[in-house]
């Protein structure tokens, strides 16, 4: 079984425009190109399986859970901290940073940790892109409770009383290069303080190493993803390419790879009463830095616990 310690823990969408001489038929026209990602980008819509929260299973998650729990103590020596310091009941906004590509493997061994440690009938949910949660790899990950990432799943999970992960740093995070593999880059994305002060609810970071050590990530590959506008047709603000298995050179990771068998270590802080640490009106760009700090701190000791990549 994997170790779960409960002590707590220290785009830019330009407009074509027609030149000097060019009819403005021929400057408005599409490109080829564009209107078949249009196209594409549409079909995508109609053949991809939702990720709303109705989608979570209990019983599903109670089947499942001895087995993946085992796969994740044999293949990623999963060690997840401080569940503790988590509140034991009602709405809860858990910030972690992220890594590991697609694949995610942060995620799966933190969702493994707390369906065992507060029981599957506690509702929780985590955030991500539709795109990655309808991979055929990680088709499951919705009856553990993997919603997409939009602000109404966000508000409703809160709304019924759920305890929900987000990740601010989304793909921009994820498909770090490995040179910035023990870095919290959360994108300057604030949005969690916003949504976390309107409902009320507790902020708990959540830290974890070992993710950004199961492939070799080369680059985000940001300027190509705008090329090729995938950020305005799917919300893809990175088109990364890596080295993994069985791909070799990995080019988007949209088929998934087969993580190699990282050490993952997570750690879950107190939790933050935004009001009650920061006044009644907070600042967010405070807030913020505040947070990655507390983040990065705990970050930078885990990678000095660590002996040696993969190793742990």
């Amino acid at each position: 079984m994997p170790q779960i310690s409960v002590a707590p823990g220290p785009s830019r969408n330009a407009r074509h425009t027609a030149t000097v001489g060019e009819p403005a038929s021929t400057a408005s026209r599409p490109s080829r190109f564009a209107r078949a990602l249009r196209a594409a980008a549409r079909q995508a819509e109609r053949v991809l399986p939702r990720a709303d929260l109705d989608a979570r299973d209990p019983d599903f998650i109670r089947d499942r859970l001895p087995s993946l729990w085992l796969l994740a103590s044999l293949w990623f020596r999963g060690e997840v901290r401080g569940l503790g310091n988590i509140p034991d009941a009602g709405p809860i906004l858990l910030v972690g940073n992220h890594s590991g590509g697609n694949m995610t493997p942060d995620t799966i061994v933190f969702t493994l940790a707390f369906s065992t440690y507060f029981g599957v009938e506690r509702p929780f949910y985590q955030l991500a892109h539709n795109l990655g949660v309808s991979m055929p790899a990680l088709a499951q990950l919705r009856r553990f409770g993997t919603v997409a990432a939009t602000p109404a799943n966000a508000r409703d999970a809160l709304d019924r009383g759920a305890a929900l992960l987000v990740y601010p740093g989304d793909d921009h995070e994820r498909h770090r290069p490995t040179s910035q593999r023990n870095r919290v880059d959360l994108g300057q994305s604030k949005g969690f303080i916003r949504l976390a002060l309107d409902h009320d609810v507790p902020l708990v970071p959540v830290v974890s190493i070992g993710g950004h050590e199961t492939a070799l990530f080369l680059t985000r590959g940001e300027r190509l993803a705008r090329w090729l506008a995938l950020d305005r047709l799917f919300g893809l603000n990175a088109l990364p390419i890596s080295v993994a298995l069985p791909w070799g050179v990995n080019v988007g990771d949209l088929l998934g790879h087969i993580p190699l068998p990282a050490k993952i270590t997570i750690e879950a802080l107190p939790p933050i009463d935004l009001r009650a640490d920061f006044g009644p009106d907070p600042d967010p760009d405070y807030v913020y830095d505040h947070v990655v700090r507390l983040m990065q701190a705990t970050l930078d000791a885990l990678a000095g616990e660590r002996r040696l990549p993969l190793i742990g």
